[in-house]
């Protein structure tokens, strides 16, 4: 699972593996299913998660965002764990980077149209909580 976004993917490990190996995915932090968190890229490092995206007019987002991947379906649910753990990142995020709540956005928000996650009906409201 984090060889993927690591960018570590042995291709010979699985015949599904050969499959995905000529994509370039990374996340700066995977949060599995029980909340654990596991840093993959440094903050400070681009990561490959965004792919064709746009945020606030800005085209590329993976050259100044950061990707949190939520180990699950791919529009939800996701546990109560996890997004504790999101809501752990996120504060991080807005106290050492000095974002807005309101940049804690999705893949959805940055790429409709070609990505569906985190879900229609992620609980924003909730999330927003927790910082």
């Amino acid at each position: 699972m984090l060889s993927f976004f690591q960018g570590e993917l042995v291709p010979e490990a699985d015949p599904y593996f050969q499959q995905i190996a000529d994509l370039r995915v990374s996340a700066h932090c995977v949060i599995d299913r029980n909340g654990q968190i596991y840093q993959c890229v440094d903050f400070n490092q681009r990561a490959w998660h965004a792919g064709v995206s746009t945020y606030q007019g800005r085209e590329a987002c993976n050259d100044f965002s950061v990707g949190v991947e939520l180990i699950g379906p791919e529009e939800g649910p996701f546990t109560e764990s996890q997004l504790q753990a999101l809501g752990s990142i996120a504060r991080y995020l807005i106290t050492h980077y000095g974002l807005k709540v309101t940049d804690i956005v999705g893949h959805r928000d940055i790429a409709p149209g070609r990505k569906v996650d985190p879900g229609a009906d992620f609980p924003y409201a909730m999330l927003r909580t927790l910082l």
